[in-house]
């Protein structure tokens, strides 16, 4: 009889506690049934989980899933930790894990850009990395991707668009890459959030509540602020650049409301090629970690029959702006991408606080680019240290941007 050598791949969970977190423990719960079941499919196993605070759900996460290594950043050391499970804490915790447990694979989903440093180290490392971060491509992929192609370790993307945009290429290609001229264009999909149709206004002046009201994704509160500005989607073009290689101008947006087609894949020959799903997490987190392999899996299967259209519309750029930033940002290189996070990402806070009204968040941000970077295009990072002195200088102007009354939300750890 011939016995089949079961595939265990080994898993640091960044972000565990999050959204995308908690969805990739569904996932890989779901994976680990299929392969009990039949030895050819790969299994999981985790072997650590970070977090920021949320303490009791880690430590809940670590007893579900045997996990032995877990990390706080700024955990509540009151709350005992499981019997055996070693606890890394403080604002280094998630680095100091991925430097201490052995994996095959991480998956950084942690908010911001605090999971910057982890996700370095862990290429360094040769270890693949499930990129559900924006953010660490957004402020350093001019730093992270050299390292990837050095080290020979993949970037693999979580986000439902990118992920698209991964499924809808040749089979064989794995982030970071470079298209070629077979390539037109990449077009990168939107629901166009809760405000597609609302008016300049309303939009400005939208409460925390409003925008928190995605149609038609479940995600973070800061995800779901970003996707109401549409800033989510100015990211992702940043963050395409990087995973794929492609220039400002042959990345596109289109206004897609269903939310059905998740990006699309124009070649040069006319023909265009779409990753289309119901829209949940949980099917680009299971490509990213057993890619090419399409085992069932948690997601809901669309209905064809109930499917009577698809819309396609172009953006609104004056009513959501963020988007002309994100093209302003990779042309001027350098910190610029660090620049417009730092600064959305404590404009986003502002908001969620009630300090500032929705339109704000992004006319800060774009404030903060023309004070801190201007039109100069801007000589190549040279390190993190790089990003973290652009990502606390466009903090420090938004705060002041907003008032004194307005502290400056926690950005990424200096080394």
């Amino acid at each position: 009889m011939t016995h089949t050598q079961q595939r265990t791949r080994r898993l640091l969970l960044l972000g565990a506690t999050g959204s995308i977190g908690r969805q990739t423990l569904e996932v890989v719960a779901n994976l680990n049934a299929l392969a009990q079941d039949d030895p050819s499919r790969t299994r999981f196993e985790i072997v650590g989980l970070a977090a920021g605070a949320s303490a009791e759900l880690l430590y809940e996460q670590a007893r579900t899933f045997g996990v032995r290594d877990v990390a706080l950043a700024n955990g509540n050391g009151d709350v005992p930790a499981p019997d055996g499970v070693r606890v890394h804490r403080g604002a280094d915790a998630a680095e100091s894990l991925v430097r201490s447990v052995e994996a095959d694979i991480v998956l950084g989903a942690m908010v911001g850009a605090a999971g910057l440093p982890a996700t370095m180290t862990a290429l360094e490392l040769e270890c693949d990395v499930a990129i559900a971060n924006k953010e660490t491509l957004v402020a350093a992929g001019e730093l992270v991707v050299p390292v990837a192609l050095r080290t020979g370790a993949a970037l693999l993307p979580v986000d439902s668009e990118h992920s698209a945009l991964w499924q809808s290429l040749p089979t064989g290609v794995r982030p970071p890459c470079a298209l070629g001229d077979e390539v037109r264009r990449i077009i990168l999909t939107s629901s166009g959030g809760p405000f597609r149709t609302r008016s300049r206004k309303d939009v400005y002046n939208a409460t925390p509540e409003e925008a928190l009201a995605h149609p038609t994704w479940s995600m973070g509160a800061k995800v779901t602020i970003d996707s109401a500005s549409m800033t989510n989607k100015a990211l992702e073009i940043i963050e395409a650049h990087w995973l794929f290689g492609v220039e400002s101008a042959r990345i596109d947006v289109l206004v897609h409301p269903q939310a059905i087609i998740h990006s699309m894949v124009e070649y040069a020959d006319g023909a265009t090629i779409a990753q289309l799903g119901a829209p949940d997490m949980r099917t680009p987190i299971q490509y990213a970690l057993v890619h090419p392999e399409r085992p069932r899996g948690v997601s809901d299967h669309l209905d064809w029959t109930a499917l009577s259209r698809f819309d396609f519309e172009p953006p609104d750029f004056e009513r959501f702006p963020a988007l002309r930033l994100a093209h302003r940002a990779i042309e001027l290189g350098g910190v610029a991408g660090a620049v417009f996070n730092g600064a959305n990402e404590q404009a986003v806070e502002a908001f969620l606080a009630r300090r500032i009204p929705f339109g704000r968040v992004t006319e800060l941000a774009a404030e903060a680019m023309e004070a801190i970077v201007g039109d100069r295009r801007q000589p190549p990072l040279r390190s993190l240290d790089d990003v973290f002195e652009a990502d606390a200088e466009s903090r420090r102007f938004v705060a002041g941007a907003i008032g004194h009354d307005s502290p400056v939300a926690a950005g990424p750890a200096r080394r």
